[in-house]
C-alpha cells in the first residue's frame, strides 16, 4: 500500500477521532409551543415559565394553547412596587425574575391568551422596555423619597407608565385560578422548584438569597445527583421543566446553541466547535461558584428533550427565547456539566419527581 496513502489516512482518522464537530440526534423530545422572542425586555422568567405553562396543558389535556407573556409581566410589576416601596427601596427592582413568580401572578391575576394581551401598543412593534423600566424606576425612588403619604398617588402615576408602554388590562377576562384548573387541568399548587446547595440541609425547604427572589419564594434542596436524577426522570416521564441559570460563561454560546464546561481552560474557545472532554462537576465546586458570583441566576429557559453527540454524551434540548435566529432553531443543547455546575434551579410538576425523592420532601 502507498505509504503517502497510509499516512494521510491515519492523519484522517487522527482528526475524525480527536476533532469532531458536533451532530446532534434526539432521543427525547416532548411537545411544546413554537420558540418566541423576549427581544429587549429582561422578561426571560415569563417566557421560560410561560412556555412550560403552555407544555403542561398539551401534557395535560392535549391542547395548543398560546398564552400571554406580558401579562405575567405587567402583574408582576405591580407586586414589585408595593415590594419596593414597602421595603424603603432596599429591595431589588428591575425586570428579572423568576419560574415562581409566574405561578404566583397565575393565583393572584389569572393568565391571559396572547391574543387578548399582547404587551404593545402597536402590534408591529418590537418588545422594548428600555424607557418603562426607566420611568418606573423613577416613579419607586421618588414614592421612598417623599413617602407615600407625601405621594399618595404613586400607584396611579406608576400604572399610567405601564398603560403607555404595554397597554391597559380592562378588556382582559384573565383566567383565574379555578378556571385554570377546570379548563387546563392545572393545578398550580402541584409546581416546585428543586435545586442543589450545599449551604442547606438535603430535602430541606429554604428561601434562596439571590437577586431575583423578590418574592421570597422556596426552593427544595437535593444532592446534586439526585437534582440531575430528578431532571433526567422527568424528561423521561414526559414532563418539561422550566430552568433557571447562568449563562454568562464564555462556553454559553447562544448563536451556536451549546453550552458546556470544558476540562481544560485552553479548550473553552475550541469546545464551542468541537467535542472536547468536560470538567467533572462536584458538589463542592459548585456551591464554591455560586458563592464567589461566578454562578448568577441571569437567564431563564425551558427544558423540553434530551440529544446525544456522536460520541454518545448527553445533552439537555433547551428552549430559548431569543428567537428562532439564534442557537439552534432557537434553541440551546446543554451538557450534563454545564447543568451540574450553572443550573440554578429547575420549576416542575410534583408528579415528575423520582417517588423515592418525593417521599425525602414530604410531597
Amino acid at each position: 500500500m502507498n505509504k503517502t496513502f497510509i499516512t494521510v489516512t491515519a492523519l484522517f482518522l487522527s482528526l475524525n477521532t480527536f476533532s469532531q464537530k458536533y451532530d446532534f440526534q434526539i432521543i427525547k423530545d416532548i411537545e411544546a409551543t413554537p420558540v418566541v422572542a423576549q427581544q429587549n425586555t429582561g422578561t426571560c422568567w415569563s417566557f421560560s415559565t410561560t412556555s412550560f405553562l403552555e407544555a403542561e396543558i398539551i401534557r395535560l389535556k392535549g391542547t395548543n394553547v398560546d398564552l400571554s407573556e406580558m401579562y405575567n409581566v405587567r402583574n408582576i410589576y405591580l407586586d414589585k412596587a408595593d415590594n419596593y416601596v414597602m421595603r424603603q427601596g432596599k429591595a431589588q427592582f428591575g425586570e428579572g425574575g423568576l419560574n415562581h413568580d409566574v405561578i404566583n401572578s397565575a393565583r393572584k391575576y389569572g393568565i391571559a391568551l396572547q391574543s387578548d394581551f399582547s404587551g404593545k401598543i402597536n402590534p408591529d412593534d418590537p418588545y422594548d422596555h428600555t424607557e418603562m423600566v426607566a420611568e418606573l424606576e423613577e416613579i419607586l425612588k421618588s414614592a421612598v423619597d417623599l413617602t407615600p403619604a407625601k405621594y399618595a398617588n404613586w400607584k396611579e402615576d406608576y400604572k399610567a407608565v405601564l398603560d403607555k408602554h404595554m397597554g391597559n388590562t380592562d378588556g382582559v377576562n384573565p383566567i383565574i385560578a379555578q378556571k385554570i384548573s377546570a379548563e387546563y387541568k392545572i393545578d398550580l399548587n402541584d409546581y416546585i422548584t428543586i435545586t442543589s446547595f450545599t449551604h442547606e440541609p438535603v430535602y430541606s425547604k429554604f428561601i434562596l438569597n439571590i437577586p431575583d427572589n423578590f418574592a421570597n419564594g422556596f426552593f427544595y434542596n437535593l444532592p446534586l445527583d439526585e437534582f440531575v436524577q430528578n431532571i433526567d426522570y422527568a424528561l423521561n416521564n414526559g414532563f418539561t421543566l422550566a430552568l433557571d441559570s447562568d449563562v454568562s460563561e464564555t462556553t454559553f454560546s447562544g448563536p451556536k446553541g451549546i453550552a458546556v464546561i470544558p476540562e481544560k481552560i485552553e479548550d473553552a474557545m475550541a469546545i464551542l466547535e468541537e467535542i472536547k472532554p468536560e470538567k467533572k462537576i462536584t458538589a463542592d465546586f459548585r456551591q464554591a461558584e455560586f458563592e464567589n458570583y461566578n454562578t448568577m441566576d441571569d437567564h431563564l429557559m425551558h427544558i423540553v428533550g434530551k440529544a446525544k453527540d456522536q460520541k454518545g454524551n448527553i445533552y439537555y434540548k433547551v428552549k430559548n427565547s431569543w428567537g428562532t435566529a439564534s442557537g439552534r432553531n432557537g434553541f440551546v443543547y446543554m451538557s450534563v456539566a454545564y447543568l451540574r455546575l450553572k443550573a440554578i434551579s429547575v420549576l416542575l410538576h410534583k408528579d415528575g419527581l423520582q417517588p423515592q425523592t418525593r417521599k425525602a420532601l414530604g410531597l
